[in-house]
């Protein structure tokens, strides 16, 4: 194994300076990457995102997603939506990917984390 392998990248120390507690499983924005907290991480605390995987995680009800689509995560939601949203200032696109279908009406989506480097709208 190489000499200067720090670790496998699959998890991030992240600082929470949200300004609000972080719940376990909750989706985290981490620059133009999105983790998802693997435990409670207070506010001005060290805590450990999942930055690789696949995760149900909340999504926009009346979105209609196929398998395999590019999500976006709306900011003001706190929701992945489809590949046809807007992205609005915050909201992130093109760093996840549906994992399985999810139809309008469902609040969630099976997402696989960081496939790209994301973009945030401005």
């Amino acid at each position: 194994m190489a000499d200067n392998l720090i670790q496998q990248g699959n998890t991030l120390t992240w600082t929470n300076t949200s300004g609000s507690d972080v719940v376990a499983g909750q989706v985290v924005v981490v620059a133009q990457q999105i983790g998802v907290a693997i435990e409670n991480i207070a506010t001005n605390a060290a805590g450990e995102l999942a930055m690789t995987g696949v995760f149900e995680v909340p999504k926009v009800s009346g979105a209609e997603i196929a398998q395999g689509e590019s999500l976006v995560w709306d900011s003001s939601e706190s929701a992945f939506d489809d590949s046809q949203a807007t992205p609005a200032t915050g909201d992130v696109s093109g760093c996840c990917v549906a994992w399985e279908a999810a139809s309008n009406g469902t609040t969630t989506v099976r997402a696989k984390l960081n496939v790209g480097v994301g973009t945030v709208q401005a």
